[in-house]
C-alpha cells in the first residue's frame, strides 16, 4: 500500500510538471534518445550511435534513469545523463526530437510537451498492439480505459508524431494502433536490423567498440559449439514464466550436449523468470541485454508468437523452430493482425517432446519461398535502405 501511495504521488507530480514542459523553446540541434527500462538497446541505440557518427553539427544525447546505463554510454565516448539530473532535464526540455523505442517514458514522459516524438518501435508486429487490442489484460487500458490503468500509463496515450514502418500494410496497423495518420509513418525499416545484414567481421568490430566485456565474452564462448540455438519467446499478458511452463530443463540440456550445442535463453524484457540457471548448455541472458549484436552468431531461432521471427529471417541460411505449445490458450488473450499460419516460416512443434525431437534431429530448415514471401510482405523496399540514414533524411536532420 505504501509503495502504491508513493507511486501515485510521483505520477501526480509528473502530471503537474507536464504542462510546464510546453514553455521551453526547443531546437533541432539537440536530439534526445532513450529506451525502455533505462537500457541502452534496441532501435534507439543503433540510431543514436549512427547520429553521433554522422551528424557532427547536432548534439545527440542519451537519457536514462539507470546509472549503469549512463556510465556505459559515457565510456563509449558519447554524451549521456541521468534523466532525473539537472543536465538530463535540460536536454530533455531543449531537444526538439525525441527518439524512443516505445513511449515517452523511455526518457521521462512529463518533459515531452512540444517535443517531436519519433517512435522507433520494436519491429513489425505479429499481434494486435496498443489501441488495436480488443481483448485480454491490456484491453483494460486501451478499450475499457480503467482509471488506474490510464493514470499510471500516461505515456501510452501520448500519440507519436512519427512512427517507423516498413510497408503500406503496416502503415495501416500502426495508424490504428497509435491513432495517427498514415502520412506520419516513415518507410525506413528498423535501425537495429543493420546488425543482421552486416558481414560478421563488421559485427565483431561493432561489438568490440560498443558492447561490454560480458557480451564480448559470451560471443567468443559460442565458438566452442557446433550449433547455437536461441530461445526468444514473446511476452504473455499474464506475465507467465514461459521458461518454466512445460520445460524439462535437464532433458533439454542433455539433448543439447549430445549434439555439442547450446541454447541462449532470452526472455522478453517484461517476462518474469524463475527458472534455475545451473545448466552447462542453457545460457540465461538478462532481460535488458541487447540481442541484436549476438543473433548473427546463432544458428537456430526457437520462438513462439514473437515478431523476432521476421527479423531473424533477414539473415540467409538461418533456421527456425516455432514452439506453439499453448496456441489455443494464447489466442484467447491476444489477437493476431493476420492469419498466423499463413505468415510464418520454420519447423512447427506443439509440445516439449516435439521440440526435443526437432533439436536432436536437425530438421528445421526454412522453406525459401516462405522466407521470400515474408520478406516481401513485412519489409518491402526498406531492405534496400539504410534505416538510420533514411530516418534522419526524412526528418531533414542530415
Amino acid at each position: 500500500m505504501i509503495r502504491t501511495i508513493v507511486k501515485f504521488i510521483g505520477y501526480l507530480c509528473c502530471y503537474l510538471v507536464y504542462p510546464l514542459s510546453y514553455l521551453f523553446p526547443r531546437t533541432d540541434r539537440i536530439l534526445a534518445f532513450g529506451s525502455y527500462r533505462g537500457a541502452f538497446n534496441d532501435n534507439s541505440k543503433y540510431l543514436f550511435i549512427y547520429a553521433n557518427e554522422h551528424l557532427k553539427k547536432r548534439l545527440s544525447v542519451w537519457l536514462s534513469p539507470d546509472k549503469r546505463t549512463v556510465e556505459h554510454v559515457r565510456r563509449l565516448g558519447y554524451r549521456a545523463y541521468s534523466a532525473y539530473s539537472p543536465r538530463g532535464i535540460y536536454y530533455a526540455l531543449r531537444s526538439k526530437y525525441w527518439f524512443v523505442n516505445a513511449y515517452t517514458s523511455d526518457i521521462l514522459f512529463c518533459l515531452a510537451g512540444n517535443a517531436t516524438v519519433v517512435n522507433l518501435w520494436h519491429g513489425v508486429p505479429m499481434k494486435a498492439i496498443e489501441f488495436g487490442i480488443t481483448q485480454g489484460d491490456l484491453a483494460k487500458r486501451y478499450v475499457e480505459r480503467k482509471p488506474m490503468e490510464v493514470f499510471f500509463h500516461p505515456a501510452c496515450f501520448r500519440r507519436p508524431d512519427y512512427m517507423v514502418s516498413t510497408t503500406d500494410f503496416f502503415d495501416g496497423v500502426f495508424s490504428k494502433s497509435f491513432r495517427i495518420g498514415k502520412r506520419q509513418c516513415l518507410h525506413t525499416g528498423c535501425p537495429r536490423n543493420r546488425m543482421l545484414q552486416m558481414p560478421l567481421d563488421d559485427v565483431r568490430q561493432f561489438v568490440q567498440r560498443h558492447e561490454d566485456s560480458a557480451t564480448q565474452r559470451l560471443i567468443e564462448s559460442l565458438n566452442q559449439y557446433s550449433q547455437v540455438f536461441v530461445y526468444m519467446p514473446t511476452w504473455r499478458d499474464s506475465q507467465l514464466d514461459c521458461f518454466a511452463y512445460g520445460f524439462d530443463f535437464q532433458r533439454l540440456n542433455d539433448c543439447l550436449r549430445s549434439i555439442n550445442a547450446c541454447m541462449l535463453m532470452k526472455p522478453h524484457a517484461n517476462t518474469v523468470v524463475s527458472a534455475a540457471t545451473q545448466y552447462d548448455r542453457l545460457i540465461f541472458i538478462g532481460g535488458n541485454v541487447d540481442m541484436y549484436c549476438i543473433l548473427p552468431f546463432t544458428d537456430v531461432l526457437v520462438t513462439d508468437y514473437s515478431s523476432i521471427l521476421y527479423d531473424y529471417l533477414l539473415m540467409p541460411e538461418k533456421r527456425v523452430i516455432l514452439f506453439h505449445y499453448d496456441y489455443d490458450e494464447y489466442v484467447k488473450s491476444r489477437e493476431f493482425i493476420f492469419p498466423i499460419q499463413e505468415h510464418i516460416a520454420g519447423r512447427r512443434v506443439y509440445s516439449f517432446a516435439e521440440l526435443i525431437e526437432a533439436v536432436s534431429g536437425g530438421d528445421y530448415a526454412v522453406d525459401e519461398k516462405e522466407r521470400a514471401d515474408i520478406l516481401r510482405m513485412f519489409w518491402g523496399d526498406t531492405l534496400a535502405k539504410d534505416p538510420c540514414k533514411e530516418i534522419l533524411l526524412l526528418l531533414h536532420l542530415s
